[in-house]
């Protein structure tokens, strides 16, 4: 229960946060263009909080649903204007500065999106490096000559430090479908290999089975059975587990790696391990039972214990991608654009056939993704919020009546043919794009009723 609590409270501040700086960008262009703010709304449904501000006595409001959001503007079509006031309504506005404020709610998206790259980049990023562990027999990754303990060093001449950027560009080129060449490294020689991506169905990636598809694996840590940490009032400590405990080996059975020791902890809740200790190069033995523990629904074994992991054997698999502050930026540049051009090509595959509706994600997976990235760490739950933002840039920006895309194809119309778009025409296009809308929105739920069963 907690853990959904967690979930919806952190997708509710995470959203809230995106989409009060995609109206923010309607709302500062067009106080900068002097047209007048009604109202300013961040969700929808009854509202739970208003506060009104400023010498326009803007009403500020806050909705019970954090799902959407609006910038009301002064508008003829709305309502009668007084004559004094006419110069600020938004329809008086020259047809560019109305294309800039209707654009400027995804542009902002993009531009938050850029500020928290920029902030994960300075920071830096530790994660593995590219080193290639198991390779599957027949796999195309063997055909194309991958071999264990390789180090991927680049990707069509992109340099890729860690997994995660292995990763990015292995699925911006697979649907792409494109053949890459990758450049690896193994006992300090350097060795070319052709990977042909187009094999890979485009419905793995969002399964996050790309590396099995291609037959590759990332390498295992082997970090010994140390006892490094221990939690105070967990099982390890009240078994009499001490630091820097050697676990030898557990109801018989020798421990080599400490992946080992989790292994039998995990399957074992609730149940009696006689486990052999070195300590101090004496040998005892110690009762333990691992508490029962539920993660994403399932029952596992905890005991409230880390491994002890030296400089020496972290530095051999981790390294940290970090830049100066002006190359973060142009990294979160490319990152944002390389993440907007992906959103495209995937939902172009979605429109043509190519890649299934299932790739669609509601706001249940949404606030899933969103607690699981608040608990792993606060670089997830940035990386998280600038992808979700480049997402509802993307998707403000499609042509469909009702979203700002929508908006702006009816000022392209005007600025060809001198004439605005008739109020019949908008409102039949309003009445496609809520079916269009709803049945993206239905699509997407059911999808994730389907994973939330699965």
């Amino acid at each position: 229960m907690n853990e959904i609590l967690h979930a919806i409270a952190f997708f509710i501040i995470s959203v809230g946060v995106l989409i009060t700086f995609h109206e923010f960008g309607h709302f500062w262009v067009a106080r900068f263009f002097d047209v007048k703010i009604l109202r300013f709304s961040i969700g929808i449904g009854r509202s739970i909080y208003t506060k009104r501000f400023g010498k326009d006595q803007t009403e500020f409001s806050i909705g019970f649903l954090p799902l959407g959001g609006y910038v009301k503007m002064l508008d003829d079509r709305e309502g009668k204007v007084v004559e004094e006031e006419k110069k600020r309504e938004f329809n008086s506005k020259p047809i560019w500065q109305r294309f800039s404020i209707v654009l400027a709610g995804p542009v902002f998206n993009f531009i938050f999106a850029i500020f928290i790259y920029s902030i994960i980049y300075s920071i830096g990023v530790n994660a593995l490096k590219p080193i290639i562990g198991d390779v599957e027999p027949s796999s195309i990754s063997e055909e194309s000559g991958f071999v264990k303990g390789q180090k991927i060093l680049s990707i069509n001449g992109a340099k890729t430090p860690t997994w995660p950027t292995v990763i990015d560009s292995l699925v911006k080129h697979t649907i792409s479908g494109n053949t890459v060449n990758i450049v690896l490294e193994s006992d300090s020689k350097k060795q070319n290999l052709s990977l042909d991506l187009s094999k890979i169905k485009i419905d793995k990636i969002s399964d996050g089975k790309l590396l099995n598809e291609l037959g590759l694996s990332v390498i295992k840590l082997k970090i010994p059975p140390i006892i490094g940490m221990i939690e105070e009032n967990g099982p390890a400590k009240a078994s009499g587990l001490h630091k820097n405990d050697k676990i030898i080996a557990v109801n018989g059975n020798l421990i080599e790696s400490w992946g080992e020791w989790v292994s039998i902890i995990r399957q074992n809740p609730n149940e009696l391990l006689n486990t052999e200790v070195l300590r101090n190069n004496q040998t005892i033995y110690i009762e333990l039972t691992p508490e029962n523990f539920q993660a994403d629904g399932t029952s596992i074994g905890r005991i409230g214990a880390g491994p002890s992991i030296n400089d020496e054997l972290y530095d051999s698999y981790f390294t940290l991608e970090q830049y100066s502050l002006h190359l973060a930026i142009l990294r979160a540049f490319n990152k944002t654009w390389e993440m907007s051009v992906l959103t495209l090509k995937v939902l172009a595959k979605i429109i043509t056939g190519d890649a299934s509706v299932k790739n669609l994600s509601g706001p249940i997976s949404i606030a899933k993704y969103a607690g699981q990235s608040a608990s792993i760490g606060v670089i997830a739950l940035l990386t998280f919020l600038a992808i979700v933002s480049v997402s509802l840039g993307v998707l403000n920006l499609l042509p469909i009546p009702l979203l700002d895309g929508g908006h702006l194809v009816y000022y392209i119309i005007e600025l060809i043919t001198g004439k605005p778009v008739s109020d019949a025409v908008q409102i039949v296009g309003q009445q496609i794009g809520l079916v269009l809308l709803l049945g993206l929105m239905g699509i997407a739920l059911y999808n994730d009723f389907i994973k939330l069963m699965g």
